[in-house]
């Protein structure tokens, strides 16, 4: 039996400069076999890394961040977030999500009603506060021992 999947595609805007910025198709999804995770897909293009790897035939290049359901939650109402990933509220119903690598930082910007979207329907298959009852131990130990 396969794990539900809440997948979401938004527009967000990197921010470049304070008078420059790109739109991008981010991919927001959320599993129940990992249920204190959200990702965040992003086209390969805009990667912090020097060279890309090819992409497979089948599937465009993505990028892939992975961070806490909750820090995305509670980043929407107050300043959130002390590593890789940091959110904040910003004017206008909008949401600020700034990425930290070695290679260097991503100041994004969603449309905070899409991110609460994707959230309700994240907790419409997995009910806030009931993460823990369906994490599986002893298979995050394996990926952890790899």
């Amino acid at each position: 039996m396969s794990a539900a999947v809440v997948e979401q595609v938004v527009q967000a805007r990197l921010i470049v400069s304070t008078h420059r910025s790109a739109l991008l198709r981010v991919t927001l999804r959320y599993r129940a076999d990992d249920p204190l995770a959200v990702r965040m897909g992003f086209p390969a293009e805009y990667s912090l890394d020097v060279e890309p790897e090819p992409p497979a035939a089948s599937q465009p290049p993505e990028v892939e961040w992975v961070f806490a359901r909750q820090l995305l939650a509670a980043g929407l109402d107050q300043p959130t977030g002390d590593g890789d990933v940091h959110v904040r509220p910003a004017l206008g119903q909008r949401a600020m999500v700034e990425l930290r690598a070695p290679e260097g930082v991503a100041l994004l910007q969603f449309d905070a009603p899409d991110l609460r979207r994707f959230l309700w329907r994240s907790h419409l298959v997995v009910a806030e506060g009931e993460e823990f009852s369906l994490l599986d131990a002893d298979r995050a130990l394996a990926e952890l021992l790899g």
